[in-house]
């Protein structure tokens, strides 16, 4: 008897996700069918009475800020970038977002980079600092009905010792007239992102916007979580009537499934806007059912209007915390890569449907079967009373159900128009799709909802999906250079993300011609997060061996750094990262050091050389090489110290201290022996390549197949010490076990006999357990996790090295 290799199944094992596809094809087609008595299934009938009102709708919209999230975004090729925007704003494409809600720069971290203020120093202002307003101008020439809304999450230093003062309200009207010369208006304004409140700067801010020519602009409180702030206004008749509208961050909890949302009577009492301000911070994809909660949710338990997705899009490096949170996943920008999420599509079901000033029909929205566990319902009307739409979301439903309309009170009784979304779902083409027609008898209609999905019901035409397709992912390689002479002024270069301070582009100074990187904070902001050194990053995770070297001048005081090997930044500290630099200060004090995430700084190495002083250019070098590392200055080498704590990561500029300097031809050169580096290849279907799941460098990331598409995920180096690593962690076979099919991941490379491989015969064997790294049952489904296995030949062992 011929005996079965583990990985190959039976036919009727083969066989049987077949049929399971084919069923589940058959229930989508049924899905949305007209239904009748016939059908022995759960019912909600929904009366929509356009005499029947409710709260007026303002939108739904997503944040760029808080911070730096949209950083990548702006290096992007003109084609990719012009289609990501298309897919956020414009109308009857894609998430066609109603509010765009924009960080007012301070240069202070506010969670994955800071964002430039336009006045550094009291005084000197410059409109064009920072890339808010491209991106609003660009959101505006899509749709002009958007609306923007501006909020701080620090202030530039020389406002004073706190927030709020008068300065910052002359700096935030300093904003508002930036605006304005960009042809921009501003609707909405906040005070202190997630800062509380003090009652009478929000009242002195109102007094100052109606001098300053800006009465329309609507002030919102408090931008925090929790309805304190309602009750505070209930209480103070002057603060009521300095805010316009109440915000509150994550009224249905922060990273929850969202599934009760609720706002206070107080609050509901004060007869204003309610929003929640902030909401989300969840994953482009995975985040889709959570959104499609509170997106009617919002509304039903808390009489809220707006609903603001945090963030805009994920365009900052993996090695960031909340790296795949938004609408679009926008991180490989010299690829041109990107990928449209999930969420697009749920904010699509609500923004492509219904439009600021219509009207929510209370009687016409509530929860299906009266059960928050069989999904909910939201319903509006257009503000002339004819056309009407529905949405409905079924996340924790876990049968099919019916719903029927009956449609009144002078609202169009004509075709509907049925869309759907399936949240479940991984495949992109059964996301926002036009699922039928149905035309209402006498004003009613029926129609089924399936588990998981989100609806929208709509006598409304105009609605579309976007064609644009990505290109391919690829990795940043080496060398890369960046020479900054003939950058656009005003902006951060190219691939890079500062993270704390203010590093853009400007003219050149001690007698260099041409543009220069400058760091131009030269006082500590009022934070949002914890302090921490200026500096900027950007790069490959997965660079290893390579010098990075820049030009340097002082302009005052203080000390210039470059940087490498940047890699794990876990938290939302700009100083929790792990990196190593060089710095040298106008004495001529010199340092080699280690920072960790912990934080920690450990200095390797440190000396004198001659004084550079001010305003002179000087050259720094850091190369890293396998554990060796060397700083020099101006061609000489000042220190080369061993330290094996980081074997690969980005590079990176910065200065100690808020120390204003420029930086010229930044160059990173790869140096010494360079490992094979490339993609590893599946031999039982060569699309397939091993992939760090989500571009992870968390210990214990799952290793599994995926696709080849040539991201830095599936980037993996063949080290000659017999690990096999990416974004510098090692393969690692999980807790060392030796058992079959023991899970393999990615943990710290620790010198471990559980990571150790070795090449034979196209396989790859670790030798302390003599077993082969095995794609598990031939199963080349993206998302199967990789493990060990006895080698027995097959071609699900095979593997193709780089």
């Amino acid at each position: 008897m011929s005996k079965i290799a583990h990985g190959s199944p039976q036919w009727w094992v083969r066989s049987f996700p077949l049929a399971i596809t084919a069923l589940l094809t058959i229930l989508g087609m049924l899905a949305l069918v007209p239904t009748s008595s016939a059908y022995a299934q759960a019912s909600t009938t929904v009366t929509v009475n356009g005499t029947q009102g409710g709260r007026v709708f303002d939108g739904i919209g997503a944040i760029s800020g808080g911070g730096g999230n949209t950083a990548l975004l702006t290096s992007y090729p003109p084609a990719q970038q012009q289609a990501i925007l298309d897919y956020l704003f414009k109308p009857g494409y894609g998430a066609a977002l109603q509010v765009l809600k924009v960080e007012i720069g301070s240069d202070t971290n506010s969670t994955d980079g800071s964002e430039s203020s336009i006045e550094h120093t009291q005084g000197s202002i410059d409109c064009n600092s920072g890339y808010e307003w491209w991106l609003m101008e660009q959101a505006q020439a899509r749709n002009p009905a958007i609306k923007f809304y501006g909020l701080a999450w620090g202030a530039p230093g020389w406002v004073g010792s706190t927030f709020w003062t008068t300065n910052t309200i002359n700096y935030i009207v300093a904003w508002l007239n930036c605006a304005k010369s960009h042809g921009l208006t501003i609707s909405y304004l906040g005070g202190w992102n997630e800062h509380g409140f003090q009652t009478s700067w929000y009242e002195q801010l109102r007094s100052a916007l109606n001098s300053a020519g800006y009465s329309g602009v609507q002030v919102v409180a408090a931008d925090s979580v929790g309805w304190s702030v309602a009750s505070s206004m209930a209480s103070d008749q002057v603060f009521n009537n300095a805010v316009q509208v109440v915000g509150v961050h994550y009224p249905c909890g922060y990273l929850s499934s969202e599934t009760s949302c609720p706002s206070t009577s107080t609050a509901v009492g004060l007869n204003k806007p309610l929003w929640a301000s902030e909401n989300g911070s969840q994953d482009y994809n995975n985040g889709a059912g959570a959104m499609a909660r509170a997106d009617n949710r919002d509304y039903i338990d808390g009489r809220m209007t707006a609903t603001l997705n945090w963030p805009l899009v994920a365009a900052i490096y993996t090695n960031m915390k909340f790296d795949t949170d938004g609408l679009v996943l926008a991180n490989q920008p010299w690829s041109g890569a990107y990928t449209v999420g999930k969420q697009t599509w749920v904010t699509a079901q609500t923004t492509q449907f219904a439009q600021p000033g219509w009207s929510y029909i209370d009687s016409a929205s509530g929860y299906l079967q009266g059960n928050r566990s069989d999904g909910s319902y939201v319903t509006l009307k257009s503000p002339d009373h004819s056309d009407w739409s529905s949405v409905i979301e079924t996340m924790d439903a876990t049968a099919a159900q019916t719903v029927t309309y009956n449609v009144t009170g002078g609202l169009s009784t004509g075709a509907v128009h049925v869309w759907s979304t399936d949240v479940s779902s991984t495949n992109p083409a059964t996301w926002f799709v036009h699922s039928q027609d149905i035309t209402p008898n006498n004003g009613s209609f029926s129609l089924t909802v399936q588990p998981g999905f989100v609806y929208s019901v709509t006598t409304t035409t105009g609605q579309g999906k976007g064609t644009a397709v990505s290109p391919s992912p690829g990795p940043l390689s080496l060398p890369y250079s960046d020479s900054f002479s003939s950058d656009p002024v005003d902006v951060q270069p190219r691939y890079f993300t500062q993270q704390q301070g203010s590093f853009q582009v400007e003219p050149c100074t001690g007698g260099r011609t041409g543009n220069c990187l400058t760091q131009q904070t030269l006082q500590q902001p009022i934070l949002w997060t914890a302090n921490s050194n200026p500096y900027t990053m950007g790069g490959n995770l997965g660079w290893t061996n390579y010098t990075v070297s820049a030009d340097a001048l002082l302009e005052q005081a203080g000390s210039a750094q470059v940087i490498g090997r940047v890699g794990a930044h876990p938290s939302e500290a700009p100083a929790d990262v792990n990196d190593y630099y060089l710095q040298v200060s106008n004495t001529g004090a010199w340092s080699i050091v280690r920072s960790s995430t912990s934080p920690s700084l450990t200095t390797l190495a440190s000396g004198t050389v001659s004084a550079p002083g001010t305003g002179t250019w000087t050259h720094l070098s850091l190369t890293l090489n396998g554990s060796s590392i060397s700083g020099a200055i101006n061609g000489h080498t000042v220190a080369t110290v061993s330290d094996s704590g980081y074997a690969a990561g980005m590079a990176g500029l910065g200065t100690a201290g808020y120390t204003g300097a420029q930086f010229a031809n930044l160059s990173v050169t790869p140096v010494g022996s360079q490992a094979p580096t490339g993609p590893i290849v599946a031999g039982d279907d060569s699309s397939k390549c091993v992939d760090d799941r989500g571009f992870g460098t968390a210990n214990g990331t799952v290793v599994e197949m995926w696709d080849c598409n040539g991201g830095t995920n599936q980037q993996w180096t063949i080290e000659t010490d017999g690990t096999i690593q990416v974004f510098g962690k090692c393969l690692d076979i999980v807790g060392g076990d030796t058992a079959n099919g023991t899970l393999v991941d990615l943990w710290t490379c620790n010198g471990g006999t559980n990571q150790q491989w070795k090449a034979a015969n196209g396989t790859l064997v670790n030798p302390a357990s003599g077993k082969c790294l095995d794609d598990p049952g031939f199963n080349t489904a993206n998302g199967t996790q990789l493990d060990i296995w006895t080698c027995n030949g097959g071609t699900n062992q095979q593997w193709t090295l780089p």
